[in-house]
């Protein structure tokens, strides 16, 4: 094991990764020299090149059309998008063309594509550059989307998404990039999609999360460890394809349900989450389930005003207590 810390993390799994397979390739704005903004590609271009590390116009539609058109002829690209926001300008080529090519080809086609990129609040970077939009790509069937929030699990979930003969979408988050934590050295470390972590055991209230919310849930479980409450936080890790199993055999033990994302509460994955562990595990719960994500305002620039947009400590807080003592 080694210590390091999360944009570290990335940068060493693909370096590994483009060692071991020549197909394995990076493309985006600023990947080569620059190293990408959080410096996830730093220096890569001195030991693979300007073929490999492969600067792009700043046009995402370029990005991801190129990408796709790549892994159709069997190279194995990884896709930087600068910030997931701009995402939505290549709507058509992720969502009408990399999610759905191998199935209209009847699977003849492999698609082995990753975007990656990173999204979120925590530095004032306002509405257009702060969103989590990782709800609207489990919405589209022939896409799987990886979560990670801790090094290790940035590690094993993006070898995955690179060993993949699907298209992966891979949400980063800003504020985790200088964040530390042990990951394994294993050079074929893999984390399975579909497979959710316990971060912390409980049994009174099951509480899942997702990215940045995964580390603020474990210090929220670690203060009500201290007044009695004994919270169990799941982890997802993949929202496609997603453990259910692991929340529902959660829930038969603690009765209750809270998910709280960074993502906008309306339509948000814990409403799917909500709706799905209602149907599959009615009988264990003891409270109704509670979701909790962004209020309906666009992330706003200044960080007390965003932070006033984010679920907040005490609202996590008031929803656990409040699904005990109803």
């Amino acid at each position: 094991m080694s210590k390091m810390t999360y944009a570290q993390a990335i940068r060493r799994t693909i370096a590994e990764e483009m060692r071991r397979d020549d197909k394995v390739f990076v493309m985006g704005e600023d990947v080569e020299k620059l190293g990408g903004v959080y410096g996830c590609t730093r220096d890569l271009w001195k030991e693979f090149g300007a073929d490999r590390i492969r600067n792009t116009a700043i046009s995402e539609t370029a990005i991801i059309g190129g990408a796709l058109g790549a892994a159709c002829t069997g190279m194995r690209p990884i896709a930087e998008l600068m910030y997931w926001d701009f995402c939505l300008v290549a709507a058509d080529q992720i969502f009408n063309q990399v999610a759905k090519t191998r199935y209209v080809f009847g699977s003849n086609a492999r698609i082995p594509l990753v975007i990656r990129g990173q999204e979120g609040t925590g530095r004032g970077n306002a509405a257009t550059h702060s969103q989590c939009l990782e709800t609207l790509f489990m919405h589209i069937p022939g896409l799987k989307v990886a979560c990670p929030s801790t090094p290790d699990d940035a590690v094993g979930l993006l070898r995955t998404a690179i060993r993949d003969d699907n298209p992966v979408c891979f949400f980063e988050h800003k504020v985790l990039y200088a964040s530390k934590g042990e990951v394994s050295d294993d050079p074929n470390y893999m984390i399975p999609f579909g497979k959710a972590d316990i971060k912390k055991e409980g049994k009174d209230v099951t509480l899942v999360s997702n990215l940045l919310y995964v580390k603020r849930c474990l210090e929220i479980a670690e203060e009500l460890e201290k007044q009695g409450i004994s919270v169990e936080v799941i982890d997802p890790r993949t929202l496609v394809p997603f453990d259910y199993d692991t929340i529902i055999n959660s829930v038969k033990k603690t009765g209750r349900l809270v998910v709280v994302h960074e993502a906008h509460e309306a339509a948000g994955w814990g409403a799917q989450v909500v709706a799905e562990i209602s149907k599959r595990a009615f009988p264990y719960l003891d409270a109704a389930p509670v979701h909790l994500g962004a209020k309906a305002c666009p992330l706003p620039f200044n960080i007390g005003l965003e932070n006033a947009v984010i679920p907040s400590e005490k609202e996590i807080v008031d929803a656990i207590k409040g699904t005990l003592y109803k």
